[in-house]
């Protein structure tokens, strides 16, 4: 593959200044380390909070939480960080959560779900229920649900559990860049097995250490692919980057929805590469898909549908 050619050059210096924090081996390292480079990486890109956002902090049980408000706001985004399942918390996505609220007016809830390997599978998807249950219970009707990587893949399985134990809740779901569970056979998974910022190899890293090494099969609250049924679905929107082994995950999962009668959209965003939220202040193309990307959770949050079928 040749991402000279598919990655523009305001690409590759988001991807140089990344590797400079988090380098392309940090699977490699120990678990403390992976943190502490993935931290110091994103404090390096975090932006400042807008001036009309508001933010409180408190727990659901166990789990932190992070509540963004502008205003007196409609609706409730749930939103999950991506990492692996590995790093990330709440300061490694908070610019990217104040920044939803500012532009969509809804109020955000950060979810800061126990990582593994200390914290084996399902204790992310318990963390993610437990908020989006408490979410329904405290404010008015109406979630988006929306997540970044791993965080993709929660708020998807979340949003399969959803149908039957919390029906109509969820208005919809914005995945962006979403590791599904897809099979290593699907073409991305070759054509961008050594792309920059993620590789498969990386992927089946991720995938093992969730679940201490014996990855379940079947199982929808590990991976939503592995569901038999995709009928009664939210609306899902769907951002890929093109450069990434995880790409055909969406249009699996796309198919699958609309197989099923569901509504679902697919954007898949040329010459971007995995985790390119970070570069939506430096990169054009990231900067026009985080736009399409408020618009979408925008449009679910007020019930409309623009995409074509």
């Amino acid at each position: 593959m040749d991402y000279e050619k598919l990655i523009d050059e305001e690409t590759w210096t988001f991807i140089r200044e990344t590797g400079s924090y988090y380098p392309d081996e940090a699977v490699e390292l120990t678990i403390e380390e992976q943190r502490t480079h993935y931290n110091r990486m994103a404090a390096a890109f975090r932006k400042a909070r807008g001036e009309l956002v508001e933010v409180t902090e408190r727990s659901v049980g166990h789990v932190p939480i992070r509540v963004y408000e502008a205003g007196d706001p409609s609706r409730t985004v749930m939103y999950c960080h991506g990492g692996g399942f590995v790093v990330g918390d709440l300061n490694s996505h908070d610019d990217i959560c104040s920044e939803i609220c500012e532009q969509t007016g809804y109020r955000v809830v950060a979810v800061d779900y126990r990582l593994a390997p200390e914290n084996l599978h399902p204790a992310q998807f318990d963390d993610a229920w437990a908020v989006l249950s408490w979410i329904t219970e405290t404010y008015e009707p109406g979630v988006v649900l929306a997540g970044d990587s791993a965080g993709a893949t929660l708020v998807a399985s979340v949003a399969h559990q959803a149908r039957g134990a919390l029906p109509g809740a969820v208005l919809g779901q914005v995945l962006i860049y979403p590791s599904l569970g897809g099979p290593l056979t699907l073409p991305s998974y070759t054509e961008h097995a050594h792309a920059p910022m993620l590789t498969r190899e990386d992927i089946e890293f991720y995938r093992g250490i969730r679940s201490g090494g014996v990855v379940p099969e079947g199982d929808v609250t590990y991976a939503p692919l592995a569901d038999t049924e995709f009928a009664d679905l939210p609306p899902t929107v769907m951002f890929s980057a093109d450069c990434d082994p995880i790409r055909d995950d969406c249009r699996a999962y796309r198919d699958a929805i609309q197989a099923a009668g569901g509504q679902a959209h697919w954007i898949n965003e040329a010459g971007l590469v995995h985790g390119y939220l970070r570069a939506r202040h430096s990169v054009n193309r990231a900067r026009d898909s985080f736009e399409r990307i408020t618009c979408a959770i925008e449009g679910l949050g007020q019930e409309v549908w623009p995409y074509d079928a």
